[in-house]
């Protein structure tokens, strides 16, 4: 083969690359995730997390998770036919419709899983060729009444875990989605005593494993023991040999955030000094309960890491950029003591030991007074991390089970396990 013909080859094959690239960007755009490091903190504090792994750079899977309004949230799983360019189109077109009509739901306050069924039923009927099904999965939760209203269209079970440590399964109540389906059934059920939900693609159960057998025969067995997403990611990766198929996942996990769990709460003031004054009360909580140096040592650098972003960038109001300024300027502990001079605004702390089966967790919590931030930002830092101004988060999630911010972003909390 010329030269001139590989290199004709080889400038296709970029080229193809990147207009895949290009289609994965734009896919990861329409995947709406209003939970983005986020937890729910309405009647009770529960902490939603998911995975997104596609095989290929286009992917058949998709999902949308969506808060509707104080005690409501929604959550879409839709897992196209087959693979390749047609399995991605149908699910990715199929979820960008169903968040336009969320959008527009939410603007008159007239959210209906009901209507949200119908009309996204009708808008993909005509685009379905003749032999295409379509997986899909509508949840909606609704804490204020304790139920979780679904419609599962041939996807995989759910999985509940109750307080009792009992795991149910809510299997498919309507057939694959094709374009002659004419009806559809909503169900509803009681979730007062469930703690834990997976929902997830059959990518998931269907993946070979070590022993030969699928996943599935395995994912109830995880899921009754991992008390967070990246528990239950790590035991499936252990078992698998290599991914097969996209991979999605939701795991929702509603923490025992009582008075009964609670170790340890203290309100500092806005003050550098109160700084130092944090860290020993929080040091000294942990050498009261765990021995283990390397554990107490990675949860202080994590406690340090957000009491610092709550004191200067909630409480102080004191934004990147301007910070760096500062620290340039070589005037920036300076500035911090303008700033707080007549502060009246504090620092919550809570920290609550919680049991899970056999293993502890501690849960910190920490709130200021300041107005927040759009935690939604985060989204594109963790893509773009070069970009990204602080430090703060990065390291704290590097040394933690995860940090999750209230929808406000004046409140942030994270998990160390025992």
């Amino acid at each position: 083969m010329s030269e001139k013909r590989i290199k004709i080859l080889e400038e296709n094959e970029a080229y193809a690359s990147y207009q895949a690239d290009l289609a994965f960007e734009k896919e990861l755009n329409i995947l709406r995730n209003d939970f983005y490091y986020q937890m729910i903190d309405s009647q009770s504090t529960a902490l939603v997390d998911f995975m997104y792994r596609p095989l290929d750079t286009l992917s058949g899977d998709a999902y949308s998770a969506r808060r509707i309004n104080e005690n409501r949230t929604f959550y879409l799983l839709v897992d196209g036919m087959g693979k390749g360019v047609s399995a991605s189109f149908t699910a990715v077109i199929m979820t960008s419709f169903v968040n336009h009509l969320i959008d527009k739901m939410k603007e008159h306050n007239s959210f209906s899983m009901d209507m949200l069924i119908k009309e996204s039923m009708d808008f993909i009927k005509p685009i379905l060729l003749e032999d295409e099904v379509l997986a899909i999965d509508y949840i909606c939760f609704d804490t204020y009444f304790g139920v979780l209203e679904y419609a599962k269209f041939a996807m995989p079970p759910f999985l509940l875990h109750t307080k009792e440590n009992e795991i149910i399964k809510i299997k498919s109540n309507n057939t694959p989605l094709s374009k002659w389906q004419v009806s559809y059934k909503l169900d509803c059920y009681n979730i007062k005593n469930i703690d834990k939900f997976l929902f997830y693609s059959d990518g998931i159960v269907e993946n070979s494993t070590e022993k030969n057998v699928p996943y599935a025969a395995f994912i109830e067995e995880d899921f009754r023991n991992s008390f967070t997403r990246e528990e239950f990611k790590e035991k499936f990766f252990n078992r698998i040999i290599e991914q097969e198929d996209d991979l999605s996942l939701i795991f929702i996990n509603r923490l025992d955030m009582q008075e009964e769990t609670l170790i340890g709460k203290e309100v500092f003031a806005t003050s550098l000094d109160e700084l130092e004054h944090a860290n020993e009360w929080y040091e000294s909580i942990w050498t009261d309960i765990h021995d283990n140096e390397k554990d107490i040592y990675k949860a202080g650098i994590v406690f340090t890491e957000l009491f610092m972003n709550a004191y200067e960038h909630g409480n102080l109001g004191l934004d990147s950029n301007l910070k760096h300024k500062y620290l340039e300027e070589d005037i920036y502990f300076e500035k911090l003591q303008e700033l707080q001079d007549g502060c009246q605004k504090k620092i919550t702390v809570e920290v609550y030991k919680v049991r899970e089966l056999t293993d502890e967790y501690i849960i910190t919590k920490i709130c200021d007074d300041g107005d927040g931030f759009d935690t939604q930002t985060l989204s594109q830092i963790f893509r773009n991390s070069k970009k990204f101004n602080g430090r703060g988060v990065f390291v704290s999630r590097k040394n933690s089970m995860g940090i999750y911010y209230n929808s406000t972003g004046n409140c942030v909390l994270f998990l160390n396990k025992i």
